[in-house]
């Protein structure tokens, strides 16, 4: 299946995205360049066109959420990689709504998998795409702040600008 990429610039830096005609595979978070965010795409043997027209929403909508707007992703998603615990994870956690959070054991009694909080961790620890996933949003049963791939720094500002934590 033909795959296609795109990069782009948003106010907290690049932002790659790749795609197939079924929808969107994955994302990066902000990098600080172009080539930063290309390479965290990983494409592997057969490589990918670059198609910018493909992702001008996509584009649109991160630009404007990392200006602060409420945005919602409703992407045409492609989770078929997923393990059907990751996808059920990953479709849960996109309820979460924007400038608020959810815990993880939230989200395991959720999927009606009370006991798996530990094993939903481990879904968003492989989610292909932040933001959109928005894995940023899940916190610790006690309020804190535990556990995003992006590092806690780069949670803390994706709560920030949403208005879930102030600023420090």
């Amino acid at each position: 299946m033909e795959l296609y990429y795109s990069v782009f610039k948003t106010a907290a830096g690049w932002i790659a995205a790749l795609a197939n005609t079924d929808g969107l595979l994955t994302n990066t978070l902000p990098q600080d360049t172009e080539q930063q965010a290309f390479s965290l795409l990983e494409i592997k043997t057969g490589g990918a066109c670059f198609q910018a027209d493909m992702f001008t929403g996509l584009q649109k909508k991160m630009v404007g959420y990392f200006k602060g707007a409420k945005v919602t992703f409703p992407e045409r998603l492609d989770m078929s990689a997923a393990t059907t615990f990751q996808r059920e994870v990953w479709q849960a956690t996109r309820t979460i709504p924007y400038g608020e959070t959810r815990s993880y054991k939230w989200l395991a009694e959720k999927i009606g998998r009370p006991k798996a909080t530990r094993a939903v961790g481990g879904a968003l620890g492989k989610n292909p795409l932040p933001i959109i996933v928005p894995c940023h949003r899940v916190i610790g049963s006690n309020g804190g702040l535990v556990g995003f791939t992006g590092g806690l720094d780069v949670k803390i500002k994706l709560l920030e600008l949403e208005g879930t934590i102030k600023k420090r």
